[in-house]
């Protein structure tokens, strides 16, 4: 069955408001992402973040005890995953672009 509306463009997707940050008090969040950034640029950050993640991450294995060794870098693998889902992400819709003349 052929789609009569076409899919509005990749670009044209944005966040919306996201609180985060709570910390068991009587106010709200401390933090939130700022509804209105383009997918591109959220991706961009995403994946710096996760970089950084990475690293401190990283440079923390060899001064964490035995126990929390393995658990430390369960969570570098879970950030160098979700790392190359964003990368990913990034490259097709830059692709995406590049298709459509953007």
């Amino acid at each position: 069955m052929k789609k009569t509306v076409p899919d509005p463009p990749l670009t044209s997707i944005k966040t919306v408001l996201t609180p985060f940050g709570t910390c068991d008090a009587p106010h709200g969040p401390l933090f939130a992402v700022l509804g209105g950034i383009g997918i591109h640029d959220a991706l961009v950050h995403t994946s710096l973040y996760l970089r950084c993640v990475l690293a401190t991450s990283q440079e923390a294995v060899p001064h964490t005890g035995e126990a929390g060794r393995g658990m430390l870098w369960s969570a570098v693998h879970s950030a160098e995953m979700a790392k190359a889902l964003v990368d990913g992400l990034l490259d097709g819709l830059e692709a995406e672009q590049d298709k459509a003349g953007g």
